[in-house]
């Protein structure tokens, strides 16, 4: 249905930003289930996972494995942490485009100096905060969402420190209607991401398309081959059937094992590309050997 990245500097108020966009969906008519992936969900503390730039890194996998297991047609998945680096953020969105989904990022602006008032506070508190030096260095290191970047759009921002956040907050509010909104033909607002082929999985890769297809074009080639065989000093091979209801073709050339193999790879490639956008692949040998057969009469110059 939809990814919500959660932006912002660090003790910014995302976890509160979160926690209330969360609320708002769950009182909206949609009924949406709503899930928050955070550091807390893996039990990782925040000088832990930040403490250099390893770490770093592979706390950044960890939430996006997550993620892109988490992330279906039906339910909303919130990433509450810091994304403070653009180029984490694109990787994010690649995910919801793969998925075919709505995207957008809430952007939590806070003042550096409340910032640091809120870490502090929590010191105070015995609550878990940044130690003094990670703190400093996350804040020069963190990368502001822009408009103009379509991994950072649409962009709802919040200024927590300035006007507090609440489910009812104006930004709240328009980014529960953007998750929320019946698309149609002429919605032109609301974004869904679509697949390419690039981010996409495709849908040959499922065992009984892949085994039937692999299957179907070695027995092809199997049968060239053999009728290649027996043939007198290489001629013309005339009509060879590959079953009742199956077409035939004929080779005017000798064809070697190499270019059939070649042509087999390259006939299941396209089929499996093609089958994005279009139908999917055969799922039955008679049909894949078909198939098959057209692509060698044409590749091959005898139709």
């Amino acid at each position: 249905m939809a990814l919500v990245v959660i932006c912002g500097q660090p003790c910014s108020g995302k976890s509160t930003a979160a926690a209330c966009l969360a609320e708002a969906l769950g009182d909206s008519e949609s009924k949406l289930t709503v899930r928050i992936i955070d550091e807390s969900s893996f039990h990782l503390g925040r000088n832990q996972s930040y403490a250099n730039m390893t770490a770093e890194k592979n706390l950044r996998g960890v939430l996006r494995s997550e993620v892109d297991r988490s992330l279906t047609r039906d339910g909303i998945v919130v990433v509450d942490s810091l994304n403070s680096i653009k180029g984490y953020r694109y990787e994010l969105w690649c995910l919801a485009r793969a998925a075919g989904i709505r995207y957008c990022v809430v952007y939590c602006d806070g003042e550096e100096s409340r910032c640091r008032e809120w870490n502090q506070l929590r010191k105070e508190k015995g609550e878990e905060a940044y130690e003094d030096e990670i703190f400093e260095d996350l804040l020069r290191r963190f990368e502001r969402p822009e408009r103009r970047n379509r991994w950072d759009s649409p962009l709802f921002e919040l200024w927590p420190s300035r006007d507090g956040t609440e489910k009812s907050s104006p930004a709240i509010a328009d980014a529960v209607m953007y998750l929320t909104k019946k698309v149609d033909s002429k919605t032109r607002e609301i974004k869904v991401l679509q697949p390419t082929i690039a981010t996409q999985n495709s849908r040959f890769s499922e065992a009984n398309s892949l085994y039937e297809m692999d299957r179907a074009t070695q027995e092809v080639i199997n049968a060239i081959v053999e009728a290649q065989s027996q043939a007198v000093l290489g001629g013309p091979i005339n009509g060879i059937s590959l079953g009742q209801g199956l077409p035939t073709f004929d080779i005017s050339r000798l064809v070697g094992l190499p270019e059939l193999r070649r042509l087999r790879k390259t006939f299941i490639k396209l089929t499996g590309q093609s089958s994005l956008s279009g139908p999917p692949p055969p799922t039955d040998a008679d049909s894949a050997k078909r198939m098959f057969v057209d692509y060698l009469n044409r590749e091959l110059g005898t139709s």
